[in-house]
Protein backbone atom coordinates (compact mmCIF):
# COMPACT_ATOMS: atom_id res chain seq x y z
CA UNK A 1 0.00 0.00 0.00
CA UNK A 2 1.25 3.34 -0.62
CA UNK A 3 0.21 7.14 0.19
CA UNK A 4 0.08 9.98 -2.63
CA UNK A 5 0.02 13.59 -2.36
CA UNK A 6 -1.70 15.31 -4.61
CA UNK A 7 -2.27 18.61 -5.65
CA UNK A 8 -4.55 19.83 -8.38
CA UNK A 9 -6.41 23.06 -9.72
CA UNK A 10 -10.10 22.39 -8.87
CA UNK A 11 -11.31 24.45 -11.46
CA UNK A 12 -11.82 22.04 -14.59
CA UNK A 13 -13.32 19.42 -12.45
CA UNK A 14 -16.61 18.65 -11.53
CA UNK A 15 -15.28 17.85 -8.12
CA UNK A 16 -13.51 15.28 -6.60
CA UNK A 17 -15.39 12.36 -6.41
CA UNK A 18 -15.85 9.76 -9.54
CA UNK A 19 -19.47 10.53 -11.45
CA UNK A 20 -20.88 9.52 -14.26
CA UNK A 21 -20.34 11.61 -17.89
CA UNK A 22 -18.17 14.46 -15.95
CA UNK A 23 -14.65 15.34 -15.24
CA UNK A 24 -13.36 14.40 -11.56
CA UNK A 25 -10.16 14.01 -10.56
CA UNK A 26 -10.93 11.26 -9.15
CA UNK A 27 -11.06 9.98 -12.92
CA UNK A 28 -8.39 11.13 -13.70
CA UNK A 29 -6.17 9.11 -10.61
CA UNK A 30 -7.88 6.18 -11.71
CA UNK A 31 -7.82 6.33 -15.71
CA UNK A 32 -3.55 6.94 -15.06
CA UNK A 33 -3.44 3.81 -13.19
CA UNK A 34 -4.83 1.83 -15.39
CA UNK A 35 -3.05 3.39 -18.22
CA UNK A 36 0.07 2.56 -16.17
CA UNK A 37 -1.05 -1.31 -15.67
CA UNK A 38 -1.55 -0.79 -11.82
CA UNK A 39 -4.96 -1.18 -11.31
CA UNK A 40 -8.33 -2.29 -14.10
CA UNK A 41 -10.87 0.11 -12.87
CA UNK A 42 -10.48 1.46 -9.34
CA UNK A 43 -7.10 0.34 -7.67
CA UNK A 44 -7.16 -2.46 -5.08
CA UNK A 45 -7.62 -0.64 -1.56
CA UNK A 46 -8.08 2.75 -2.96
CA UNK A 47 -9.23 5.48 -0.74
CA UNK A 48 -8.44 9.31 -0.31
CA UNK A 49 -8.81 11.85 2.33
CA UNK A 50 -11.81 13.80 1.20
CA UNK A 51 -14.28 14.56 -1.37
CA UNK A 52 -13.36 18.25 -2.31
CA UNK A 53 -16.88 20.47 -3.83
CA UNK A 54 -16.67 21.23 -7.80
CA UNK A 55 -14.36 24.17 -8.03
CA UNK A 56 -11.99 23.21 -4.78
CA UNK A 57 -8.33 23.07 -5.23
CA UNK A 58 -5.88 21.21 -3.16
CA UNK A 59 -1.79 20.93 -2.17
CA UNK A 60 -2.35 18.05 0.07
CA UNK A 61 -5.63 16.12 -1.25
CA UNK A 62 -3.60 12.30 0.04
CA UNK A 63 -5.13 8.65 -2.17
CA UNK A 64 -3.73 5.33 -0.93
CA UNK A 65 -4.09 2.27 -3.21
CA UNK A 66 -2.46 -0.98 -3.57
CA UNK A 67 0.87 -0.58 -5.90
CA UNK A 68 4.21 -1.82 -6.84
CA UNK A 69 7.18 -0.08 -5.71
CA UNK A 70 7.83 1.30 -9.25
CA UNK A 71 5.01 3.78 -8.81
CA UNK A 72 6.28 6.80 -7.47
CA UNK A 73 4.76 10.62 -8.27
CA UNK A 74 6.38 10.63 -10.85
CA UNK A 75 5.26 7.78 -12.79
CA UNK A 76 2.30 8.84 -11.82
CA UNK A 77 2.06 12.01 -12.93
CA UNK A 78 3.22 10.55 -16.28
CA UNK A 79 -0.55 9.62 -17.12
CA UNK A 80 -1.81 12.81 -14.97
CA UNK A 81 -3.64 16.01 -16.74
CA UNK A 82 -1.15 19.07 -15.89
CA UNK A 83 -3.85 20.16 -13.45
CA UNK A 84 -3.60 17.16 -11.50
CA UNK A 85 0.08 16.16 -10.02
CA UNK A 86 1.48 13.86 -7.58
CA UNK A 87 4.30 15.24 -5.81
CA UNK A 88 5.16 13.07 -2.60
CA UNK A 89 4.65 9.40 -1.02
CA UNK A 90 4.66 7.19 1.96
CA UNK A 91 4.62 3.53 2.02
CA UNK A 92 1.32 2.30 4.52
CA UNK A 93 0.32 -0.45 6.16
CA UNK A 94 -2.10 -2.95 4.28
CA UNK A 95 -4.71 -2.09 6.59
CA UNK A 96 -4.15 1.89 6.25
CA UNK A 97 -7.59 3.74 5.12
CA UNK A 98 -6.67 7.52 3.82
CA UNK A 99 -10.13 8.42 5.44
CA UNK A 100 -10.60 7.07 8.25
CA UNK A 101 -6.86 7.56 9.41
CA UNK A 102 -6.68 10.98 8.85
CA UNK A 103 -6.16 12.43 12.18
CA UNK A 104 -7.33 15.77 10.90
CA UNK A 105 -8.24 18.26 7.58
CA UNK A 106 -7.36 22.13 7.32
CA UNK A 107 -8.52 24.14 4.63
CA UNK A 108 -7.80 27.40 3.55
CA UNK A 109 -10.00 30.33 2.26
CA UNK A 110 -9.10 33.28 0.39
CA UNK A 111 -11.99 35.39 0.58
CA UNK A 112 -11.91 39.12 -1.06
CA UNK A 113 -13.10 41.11 1.74
CA UNK A 114 -11.82 45.00 1.22
CA UNK A 115 -14.47 46.42 3.32
CA UNK A 116 -14.46 43.79 6.06
CA UNK A 117 -13.53 44.71 9.82
CA UNK A 118 -10.82 42.32 10.51
CA UNK A 119 -11.42 42.63 14.47
CA UNK A 120 -15.44 41.36 13.67
CA UNK A 121 -13.87 38.86 11.66
CA UNK A 122 -11.85 37.59 14.31
CA UNK A 123 -14.58 37.81 17.20
CA UNK A 124 -16.88 35.81 14.79
CA UNK A 125 -14.57 33.16 14.20
CA UNK A 126 -13.58 33.39 18.18
CA UNK A 127 -17.10 32.32 18.75
CA UNK A 128 -16.66 29.07 16.20
CA UNK A 129 -14.04 27.28 17.44
CA UNK A 130 -14.59 24.38 19.64
CA UNK A 131 -16.86 21.75 19.38
CA UNK A 132 -20.44 22.63 18.66
CA UNK A 133 -23.08 21.20 16.59
CA UNK A 134 -22.36 22.78 12.91
CA UNK A 135 -26.35 21.17 11.61
CA UNK A 136 -27.04 24.93 10.46
CA UNK A 137 -23.53 25.52 8.45
CA UNK A 138 -23.98 22.13 6.33
CA UNK A 139 -26.96 20.61 4.00
CA UNK A 140 -26.38 17.25 5.69
CA UNK A 141 -28.99 15.53 8.54
CA UNK A 142 -26.48 14.08 11.09
CA UNK A 143 -23.24 13.79 12.58
CA UNK A 144 -22.86 17.29 12.46
CA UNK A 145 -20.88 17.80 15.48
CA UNK A 146 -17.27 18.97 15.48
CA UNK A 147 -14.32 20.78 16.68
CA UNK A 148 -13.27 23.31 14.72
CA UNK A 149 -10.03 25.17 15.35
CA UNK A 150 -9.19 28.01 13.20
CA UNK A 151 -7.18 31.22 12.59
CA UNK A 152 -8.31 34.70 10.36
CA UNK A 153 -5.58 36.95 9.23
CA UNK A 154 -5.85 40.07 6.73
CA UNK A 155 -3.61 40.03 3.59
CA UNK A 156 -4.49 43.29 1.76
CA UNK A 157 -7.90 42.84 0.30
CA UNK A 158 -8.59 39.29 1.71
CA UNK A 159 -9.07 37.57 4.42
CA UNK A 160 -7.39 34.08 4.46
CA UNK A 161 -9.45 31.67 6.81
CA UNK A 162 -7.58 28.68 8.05
CA UNK A 163 -9.79 25.81 9.47
CA UNK A 164 -8.78 22.47 10.78
CA UNK A 165 -11.14 19.54 12.17
CA UNK A 166 -11.13 16.02 12.33
CA UNK A 167 -13.20 15.76 9.23
CA UNK A 168 -15.41 18.27 7.75
CA UNK A 169 -19.46 17.71 6.72
CA UNK A 170 -20.61 19.03 3.26
CA UNK A 171 -19.90 22.63 2.82
CA UNK A 172 -19.47 23.88 6.15
CA UNK A 173 -16.18 25.29 5.56
CA UNK A 174 -17.67 27.56 2.75
CA UNK A 175 -20.51 28.05 5.02
CA UNK A 176 -18.59 29.08 7.96
CA UNK A 177 -16.64 31.47 5.71
CA UNK A 178 -19.61 33.06 4.66
CA UNK A 179 -20.94 33.72 7.95
CA UNK A 180 -17.68 34.94 9.10
CA UNK A 181 -17.48 37.46 5.75
CA UNK A 182 -20.92 38.33 6.92
CA UNK A 183 -20.49 39.76 10.41
CA UNK A 184 -17.02 41.21 9.17
CA UNK A 185 -18.40 43.45 6.85
CA UNK A 186 -21.75 44.07 8.72
CA UNK A 187 -24.00 42.29 6.79
CA UNK A 188 -24.50 40.04 10.53
CA UNK A 189 -24.01 40.28 13.89
CA UNK A 190 -21.88 38.49 15.70
CA UNK A 191 -24.89 37.14 17.84
CA UNK A 192 -25.64 35.58 14.55
CA UNK A 193 -23.26 33.08 15.54
CA UNK A 194 -25.14 32.09 18.58
CA UNK A 195 -28.15 31.46 16.99
CA UNK A 196 -26.05 29.48 13.71
CA UNK A 197 -24.92 26.93 16.64
CA UNK A 198 -28.23 26.60 18.93
CA UNK A 199 -30.85 23.72 18.21
CA UNK A 200 -33.12 25.62 16.41
CA UNK A 201 -32.88 25.11 12.37
CA UNK A 202 -32.47 28.37 10.54
CA UNK A 203 -33.76 28.14 7.11
CA UNK A 204 -34.91 30.47 4.28
CA UNK A 205 -32.91 34.20 3.75
CA UNK A 206 -31.82 33.37 7.56
CA UNK A 207 -30.25 30.77 6.65
CA UNK A 208 -26.15 30.81 5.47
CA UNK A 209 -25.49 29.86 2.02
CA UNK A 210 -21.88 28.60 0.96
CA UNK A 211 -19.70 30.93 -0.06
CA UNK A 212 -18.16 30.03 -3.66
CA UNK A 213 -16.04 27.20 -3.75
CA UNK A 214 -13.12 28.12 -6.77
CA UNK A 215 -10.78 30.36 -3.28
CA UNK A 216 -10.89 27.14 -1.09
CA UNK A 217 -8.04 25.15 -1.12
CA UNK A 218 -7.43 21.73 1.34
CA UNK A 219 -3.76 21.81 2.80
CA UNK A 220 -3.28 19.46 5.11
CA UNK A 221 -4.39 15.93 5.41
CA UNK A 222 -2.22 15.14 8.35
CA UNK A 223 -1.48 10.78 9.10
CA UNK A 224 1.11 10.78 12.17
CA UNK A 225 1.97 7.09 11.17
CA UNK A 226 3.39 7.99 7.75
CA UNK A 227 6.47 9.79 6.59
CA UNK A 228 5.73 11.03 3.38
CA UNK A 229 9.03 12.00 1.06
CA UNK A 230 8.79 14.71 -1.42
CA UNK A 231 9.59 13.52 -5.29
CA UNK A 232 12.17 16.81 -6.27
CA UNK A 233 11.33 15.99 -9.56
CA UNK A 234 7.02 15.81 -9.31
CA UNK A 235 7.32 18.66 -7.21
CA UNK A 236 9.29 20.56 -9.58
CA UNK A 237 7.36 19.83 -12.44
CA UNK A 238 4.15 20.86 -10.16
CA UNK A 239 5.81 24.19 -8.94
CA UNK A 240 6.14 24.97 -12.71
CA UNK A 241 2.74 24.00 -14.17
CA UNK A 242 1.17 26.03 -11.07
CA UNK A 243 3.86 29.31 -11.43
CA UNK A 244 2.06 29.35 -15.21
CA UNK A 245 -1.27 28.65 -13.96
CA UNK A 246 -0.85 32.11 -11.19
CA UNK A 247 1.09 33.37 -14.13
CA UNK A 248 -2.25 33.59 -16.60
CA UNK A 249 -5.21 33.79 -13.76
CA UNK A 250 -2.75 37.56 -13.17
CA UNK A 251 -2.73 38.38 -16.33
CA UNK A 252 -6.37 37.53 -16.65
CA UNK A 253 -7.14 39.78 -13.82
CA UNK A 254 -5.31 42.44 -15.11
CA UNK A 255 -7.04 42.45 -18.61
CA UNK A 256 -10.57 42.24 -16.56
CA UNK A 257 -9.93 45.88 -14.05
CA UNK A 258 -8.24 47.33 -17.53
CA UNK A 259 -11.87 46.56 -18.99
CA UNK A 260 -13.41 48.11 -15.80
CA UNK A 261 -11.37 50.38 -15.39
CA UNK A 262 -11.96 52.12 -18.95
CA UNK A 263 -16.17 51.40 -18.88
Amino acid sequence: MRAFRVAYDGRPFRGFQRQPDVPTVEDAIFDAANALGVADGKPEGYAAAGRTDAGVSAVAQTVAFDCPDWLTPAALNSELPASVRAWASADAPAAFHATHDAESRAYVYHCYAPNADFGRAEDALAELRGENDFHNLTPDDENTVRDLHGEVRREGAYLVVTLRAGGFVREMVRRVVSLVRAIATGDAPVAKVERVLGPEKIDGPEGVAPAPAYPLVLVDARYPALDFAVDEDAAASAREIFEGLREERTTGARVANEITRRL
